[in-house]
């Protein structure tokens, strides 16, 4: 679920300035996010190979069905090159 500008309520910055709101459209900015409160895991490079291969496919129209997952982990061990040709090869089909 995403933060929407009801959680945050009216921006502090147009607090007393009517006319602010009303040049955004009567709509609140919300407030930017606070980098330290990021997780700081990073992600395997298997696992990143992994969710962009499984992108490539869905954007050239070939959503991966559930008995296709072998084929994408072991697709995913492959090297960073490897894979960066295979999603090429997807992408021209576009």
């Amino acid at each position: 679920m995403t933060a929407t500008a009801f959680e945050y309520g009216p921006n502090p910055a147009f607090a007393g300035n009517p006319r602010a709101v009303d040049d955004l459209g009567g709509d609140y900015l919300l407030a930017p996010p606070d980098p330290a409160a990021r997780l700081n895991a990073g992600i395997d490079p298997r696992d990143r190979r992994r969710l962009d291969l499984h992108a490539a496919l869905t954007a050239a129209g070939i959503p991966p069905r559930p008995e296709d997952r072998e084929a994408i982990e072991s697709l995913s061990s492959l090297s960073g090159s490897i894979n960066s040709t295979i999603q090429r090869w997807l992408h021209h089909t576009l």
